[in-house]
């Protein structure tokens, strides 16, 4: 089973949108049983907090289901535990990267091969709903094209 984590800033707009998205790609392709999909941020700042309303608006606008869950900060067991570690913006891994211990650094990657802009501060949640989501397509097409070669 393949673990992905997704990271934002406080882990209430992009890292959520992205989980919930890629966790309905994966059950249209009937791969449920070979994922584990979750989100954090790297900030504390909105700790047990749900999706920002926005964001949960517009994955359900876009037939996305959004699963109840709280905010949480990143910690050093995320590190060991996931496989995929996709972040939203550079700095985030630069951060990662310096402040834990990754042994591996290549399974802290950005989502996109550009930053995710945060909506939080631009308001723009369908221009980021469509960023996330060609991104987490990608990333699923990559994967299944990886486990055919191997």
């Amino acid at each position: 089973m393949r673990k992905v984590l997704f990271i934002c800033l406080g882990n209430i707009c992009r890292s959520p949108m992205a989980e919930m998205i890629l966790k309905e790609l994966v059950r249209r392709k009937h791969l449920e049983s070979e994922y584990y999909i979750s989100s954090c941020g790297i900030s504390n700042e909105e700790e047990g907090n749900d999706i920002y309303l926005f964001a949960k608006k517009k994955l359900i606008d876009e037939d996305i289901p959004v699963e109840p869950r709280k905010a949480r900060q990143m910690t050093q067991k995320d590190i060991d535990f996931y496989d995929d570690i996709l972040v939203m913006e550079q700095y985030m891994r630069d951060m990662i990267l310096d402040l834990f211990h990754v042994e591996q650094p290549d399974k802290v990657q950005m989502l996109s091969s550009t930053n995710i802009t945060d909506p939080w501060y631009h308001g723009d949640f369908d221009a980021s709903y469509h960023e996330i989501y060609d991104a987490c397509q990608k990333y699923l097409d990559t994967r299944k094209s990886y486990q055919r070669i191997c």
